[in-house]
């Protein structure tokens, strides 16, 4: 009788559904409330990046020098005046003029200069190599006070004070070392094969360098150079000392011309902030595709 009981049970136990397994969570694969958590940490990050930005515009909005104490009036009497007056009355359009001349100068030469001194010390191995680098790194530790008169007396030897060329040149030794030392760990990066290949092509050691090597470093050339757009764009101890002309400030100088003693115009300062931001953030949309690319690569050489 037991005999006929688990013969009739088996196939009931048989019938039974089996369950299905869950999936497997793939390595990497967050799960919902996982993104979810995510996606809201970055939404809050990104409102707390452009508050300052968006606050700034607004500002700039109002007609009255005093509007940024009581910002509720604003909303009702927005306007651009502020940028009409600062276009037709002041000698913006003269600093724009400096500040790309200036810039775009320190960007050009310091790149170059900062990618072959990063080329040489990657590929070469001359007595003291590893210790020039940490001489380019050692001038970054010097305060822009301490610099400030032996570079003025140097110019003022080389008859370059109130001139784009000695400006340049005071940059030059401030975003190099950097620039040096990033380029450096990106061209670690790329194969020595690549020189080697070059050789046996007869390419000479500038050939390869232009021809081969360059093309391939453009990410780590983009940032060295967004680095130093933004240096010379953005720096003002250097520019208003060794700039005495008024037709010759930077943008960067020409905005502390709406402060005085007594009376700051604000309003003007936040629209001039505005149309100073727009060269810049012009740059950045030009190399922002090799941005991120250049910023890690250099970290990648085990």
């Amino acid at each position: 009788m037991s005999t006929t009981t688990a013969e009739t049970s088996a196939p009931v136990a048989e019938q039974r559904p089996a369950r299905a397994p869950r999936p497997a969570r793939r390595r990497g694969e967050n799960s919902r409330a996982g993104a979810l958590a995510s996606h809201g940490v970055l939404i809050v990050a990104s409102l707390i990046a452009l508050f300052p930005i968006a606050w700034l515009v607004y500002l700039s909005l109002g007609p009255d020098k005093d509007d940024y104490l009581h910002p509720g009036g604003i909303w009702n009497k927005m306007t651009f005046a502020n940028y009409s007056f600062v276009l037709q009355h002041t000698e913006f359009f003269n600093w724009l003029k400096s500040s790309l001349i200036v810039t775009l100068g320190t960007t050009a030469v310091g790149v170059l200069i900062a990618a072959t001194t990063g080329y040489a010390v990657s590929r070469m191995r001359f007595p003291g190599y590893k210790k020039f680098m940490w001489v380019l790194l050692v001038t970054q530790m010097f305060p822009v006070a301490v610099l400030m008169v032996p570079m003025y007396q140097i110019l003022s030897d080389l008859q370059l004070i109130d001139n784009y060329l000695g400006l340049i040149l005071v940059y030059c030794t401030t975003v190099i070392p950097y620039s040096a030392w990033l380029l450096k760990g990106y061209f670690d990066t790329i194969p020595f094969e690549i020189d080697e290949a070059g050789r046996v092509d007869g390419l000479t050691p500038f050939g390869t360098f232009f021809r081969l090597v360059l093309p391939l470093a453009k990410p780590g050339l983009a940032v060295a150079a967004f680095y130093n757009f933004l240096t010379a764009f953005s720096e003002v101890a250097f520019a208003s000392t060794f700039m005495l002309s008024d037709d010759k400030y930077t943008l960067a100088v020409g905005l502390q011309s709406f402060v005085s003693e007594h009376d700051a115009q604000r309003n003007l300062m936040a629209a001039t902030a505005v149309l100073i931001a727009i060269p810049a953030a012009g740059f950045f949309y030009l190399v922002q595709k090799n941005l991120v690319t250049g910023l890690t690569a250099g970290g990648t050489k085990g």
